[in-house]
């Protein structure tokens, strides 16, 4: 299938104060996504912090007692994930969250989900400073491209978009779709990883998809502010926009933010277009030598 449809979520955090209020949320999110016609649905990074609230006011005010406590829900979390996306046949790449592995370490962790039942894991790669210094949450290992009947699609998990090399080794895999997954509480990190995947999409002349958290979580240490925008982006080039921006919501707003993705587009570029980044990559030869004193 050359065109496919993808639902990028502007995911506000909530007060969820039981798993039967997230499972009602979350069924709205995704049979509205399904009735609009979209093939994939993308939550945000660490959209399942919200999910802490269930251990009680006191757990969720407490960042790692509240990274502790979801680990017990996250497994009835995936399987509603898993449900949904077998009841209306769409992908779903699942909101991330810091997941504890058998050596006993947090990795942040995001699930993606198949109609058929199927279902796999993306670990984010490269640790931002809150996650190191505050949240203790260790990097992950090995990339993983997705090959659907929608294309192939590759995730990079909000900072690690902003690495030029972690998204060309998905595209040299295959990938021609990158879902970027956020969580920034600051316009300043929004930008990062918008500019971060207009880059990649540029670079690598693929389609990029942002999806982030939104709005105030003050009973949340870990997600009490969120600031952004969902998005889809091309490379500027022959029949995609001139600005590279498919498809872009309204900062900070609730909702769905759906974007119409012609794969036979990104291929004609790739094949033909006005400049082939993607086949003059390994042209990049750095050169260049010590610097030279010069006034």
């Amino acid at each position: 299938m050359s065109h496919l449809r993808i639902a990028a979520a502007q995911y506000p955090i909530d007060e969820i104060e039981s798993f039967a209020a997230y499972e009602a949320k979350l069924t709205r999110w995704v049979e509205g996504a399904a009735r609009d016609g979209a093939h994939v649905l993308v939550f945000p990074e660490y959209g399942a912090m919200e999910l802490t609230r269930i251990a009680g006011a006191a757990i969720a005010g407490d960042l790692h007692k509240g990274i502790e406590a979801l680990q017990s829900v996250l497994p009835e979390a995936d399987a509603l994930q898993a449900r949904l996306a077998q009841k209306h046949g769409v992908f779903i790449l699942g909101a991330s969250a810091p997941v504890r592995g058998a050596d006993g370490k947090y990795r942040n962790i995001a699930r993606f989900h198949a109609p058929s039942g199927a279902s796999a894991t993306q670990e984010k790669l490269i640790m931002t400073r809150f996650e190191r210094e505050d949240w203790r949450i260790d990097a992950g290992v090995g990339q993983t491209v997705f090959d659907t009947p929608h294309g192939k699609i590759g995730v990079a998990i909000c900072y690690d978009v902003e690495f030029p090399i972690l998204v060309r080794a998905l595209t040299e895999a295959g990938a021609e779709i990158i879902l970027a997954p956020s969580c920034t509480d600051t316009a300043y990190g929004y930008w990062r990883v918008r500019v971060g995947a207009q880059a990649r999409a540029l670079e690598n002349q693929c389609f990029t998809v942002q999806s982030p958290t939104v709005g105030d979580a003050a009973w949340s240490p870990a997600v009490d502010t969120n600031v952004g925008a969902a998005a889809a982006y091309a490379p500027p080039d022959i029949g995609l926009p001139e600005n590279g921006v498919i498809a872009i919501g309204e900062m900070n707003k609730p909702g769905w933010v759906y974007a119409d993705l012609d794969l036979a587009r990104i291929r004609a570029v790739r094949a033909g277009g006005q400049q082939l980044n993607n086949t003059h990559w390994d042209e990049q030869t750095p050169g260049v030598a010590p610097a030279t004193p010069f006034s």
